[in-house]
């Protein structure tokens, strides 16, 4: 049957659909009965029918004799080639597939044998689905712990499902997994429905206001970190020595983090925020610039510079300049929050 640009089947013809009734009510009829019984000639109509399977030639009559065929059946027939096609699909991936799991002992082996002296201990990877299969392989292998350092606040949502599935069949094979978020993650939906899940098959999840990498490291063996200026791309470390450095890094980032509650209480939250502040009271004071802010703490600029605008407003300064200046010389408490800043807290982009 012909398929339109939505990639779905056309429909019958209004008179194909009156011919298919008619024929359906009876076991032959030619074209010339059809014809005078719906009042337009029904040739089209027939060839029509006949292309989606739903007339035959009727068996042992006259050659311009039509019977009806049943829907189901009709559909069989359409689908007999393309059946066909994805089962010889299916055939072929499985002699594809046992090709190459023939390399896996070799592969484990020499792996196990590698010379770590070598400029494989630090590989720059630049094309973000192989970082995805990376990290997908080195996931599949992990056997005892996960760190994971994400700051930005809120993931995206296409990569929490993209992350879910794997993170739960680690959790599943008894590896330990802990993961760092900033603070601002903790007002993103997606986000804290992912922590739920993982946290309730025995994850740890925290937060933190700035100071984080983005980097994973699996089992204290290999790291993957972020590159600067390089969307989508990792640095994948099997150097010990500065696989040493990521893990303490991400020991001394968790023990000043706080557990990510899947619900945020009045307090709770209004803690955050105050501490969120008082860090862009301290970034503010070295002459960082908005944008260089509301990246360092995973929010939007726009909620970033309504904090900065309380902040000049409690300093009593009339541009960005002079606040810093103040800030630098003589610190400031942190202000009163705006209530309507509250609900703003959260990144634009989570």
């Amino acid at each position: 049957m012909p398929a339109d640009q939505a990639g779905e089947p056309e429909e019958l013809s209004p008179a194909a659909r009156r011919l298919y009734a008619y024929a359906v009510e009876r076991h032959a009829f030619g074209e010339a009965e059809a014809t005078a019984a719906l009042g337009v000639r029904a040739a089209a109509a027939i060839t029509e029918l006949a292309a989606a399977h739903l007339l035959q030639r009727a068996p042992g009559g006259a050659p311009d004799r039509w019977s009806a065929v049943a829907p189901r059946a009709a559909a069989a027939r359409a689908l007999a080639p393309l059946t066909l096609l994805v089962r010889e699909t299916h055939d072929e991936m499985d002699r594809l597939r046992g090709r190459l799991e023939t390399l896996v002992p070799a592969y484990e082996a020499g792996t196990a044998h590698r010379d770590l002296s070598g400029p494989g201990r630090l590989e720059l990877v630049t094309d973000l689905g192989a970082v995805r299969g990376l990290i997908a392989e080195l996931a599949a292998s992990c056997e005892r712990e996960l760190l994971t350092s994400q700051p930005g606040g809120g993931r995206p949502l296409e990569t929490l499902e993209e992350s879910i599935g794997r993170d739960e069949s680690l959790l599943a094979r008894g590896v330990r997994m802990r993961t760092i978020y900033q603070h601002t993650a903790r007002y993103s939906r997606p986000t804290a429905a992912y922590v739920e899940r993982v946290t309730a098959l025995g994850a740890q999840v925290r937060t933190l206001g700035d100071g984080l990498m983005r980097m994973l490291v699996f089992d204290a063996h290999t790291g993957l970190m972020a590159v600067p200026d390089r969307s989508g791309a990792a640095l994948v470390v099997r150097e010990p020595g500065v696989v040493h450095f990521m893990t303490a890094a991400f020991e001394r980032s968790w023990l000043g983090a706080r557990p990510f509650p899947v619900t945020v209480s009045p307090d709770a939250a209004r803690s955050i925020s105050d501490e969120l502040r008082q860090t862009i009271v301290r970034l503010l004071s070295e002459g960082l610039e908005d944008k260089v802010i509301a990246r360092r703490l995973g929010m939007s600029e726009r909620t970033c510079q309504r904090h900065i605008a309380g902040i000049m407003r409690a300093v009593g300064a009339k541009s960005r300049f002079q606040a810093g200046f103040l800030l630098s010389t003589h610190p400031a408490p942190v202000p009163e929050r705006a209530p309507e800043a509250e609900a703003e807290a959260a990144p634009d982009h989570a």
